[in-house]
C-alpha cells in the first residue's frame, strides 16, 4: 500500500545526500511538495529549513515573545531561521554584512547588527536563544550575549573549513556542564521525524510565514561551479542544482 500516486510532486530529506539526476526515495521519507513553490524552490527547502526548525524549535525550546539572535542570519539556514523564528512569536535579531541587511529585514528581522562593524558579544542586549550558525566568535565570548539562563544553540561555523563546524558544536556541548546557560546542538542527520518536519514546514510555505530565499542556481552540469562558489561564503540563502 503506498500513500503516493506517478505524477504526485514530493520532497524529502534524504539521509545520505548527494547529487543524482534520478534518485530512489522510500515513501516513510516524502512529504507533499508545498503547492506555492516552484521545484526549484522546494529543493532549497528540506536540509536547511529542517535544520532551522529543529534548532530554535526543539534543541532552542523557543518560546513566543523571546528574543532571538541569529548569526550568519542570510545564508541557507539563517535565512530560514530568521523566518521561522518570527512565525514562531519570537523577536529576531539578525547579525549579517550590511549588504545582505536588506534582505533579512524583509524577512522578519526587527534588528539587524552590520558584523563587519560591529561585535554583537559586546553590546548590552542579552537575548534568551542564540542560534549561531555563523561561528564567527569565541563560544565563550557568545555567551556574553545570552541572559543567565539563556540557551546556545551551535550549527555551523565560518565557510571553507569542513571540519569547523563539527569542531565547534562538540566544544559548545563540552562546555554545556560548567556554565548556567544551555549549550546544545540541533541533530538534523539522526532526526527520524524528517516527514513530519516536512510537512510542518510545508504548512509554514502554504501559509505565506516562510519563503525559500534563493542566491543562484546551476545546471546539473556545472556542479563543482556550484560547490566552488557554495563554499566561498557568500551565497545569500541557498544555492540549486536545476536538471
Amino acid at each position: 500500500m503506498t500513500e503516493f500516486s506517478p505524477g504526485d510532486e514530493v520532497f524529502a530529506l534524504l539521509p545520505e545526500g548527494g547529487f543524482a539526476e534520478y534518485v530512489s526515495v522510500p515513501q516513510h521519507l516524502l512529504a507533499p511538495k508545498p503547492k506555492n513553490l516552484s521545484h526549484e524552490q522546494a529543493a532549497a527547502v528540506p536540509m536547511a529549513a529542517i535544520t532551522a526548525l529543529l534548532s530554535l524549535r526543539d534543541a532552542g525550546r523557543l518560546q513566543p515573545g523571546q528574543k532571538v539572535l541569529v548569526t550568519g542570519a542570510s545564508g541557507g539556514v539563517g535565512t530560514f531561521a530568521v523566518q521561522i523564528a518570527r512565525a514562531l512569536g519570537a523577536q529576531v535579531t539578525a547579525v549579517c554584512s550590511a549588504s545582505t541587511a536588506e534582505l533579512v529585514r524583509s524577512l522578519g528581522a526587527a534588528e539587524v547588527i552590520d558584523r563587519t562593524t560591529t561585535d554583537f558579544t559586546r553590546q548590552d542586549q542579552r537575548y534568551d536563544l542564540l542560534l549561531d550558525i555563523a561561528g564567527s566568535r569565541r563560544i565563550r565570548a557568545s555567551r556574553r550575549a545570552l541572559k543567565p539562563r539563556g540557551t546556545f544553540v551551535a550549527v555551523g561555523g565560518p565557510a571553507g573549513r569542513w571540519l569547523q563546524p563539527a569542531a565547534r558544536m562538540f566544544a559548545a556541548l563540552a562546555l554545556g556542564p560548567v556554565v548556567p546557560q544551555r549549550m546544545v546542538m540541533a541533530d538534523t542527520v539522526r532526526c527520524t521525524r524528517k516527514k513530519d518536519n516536512l510537512i510542518t514546514l510545508t504548512e509554514l510555505i502554504e501559509d505565506g510565514k516562510v519563503t525559500p530565499v534563493i542566491d543562484r542556481t546551476y545546471p546539473f552540469a556545472d556542479i563543482p561551479a556550484a560547490v566552488r562558489y557554495q563554499e566561498q561564503g557568500h551565497a545569500q540563502g541557498k544555492v540549486v542544482i536545476t536538471t
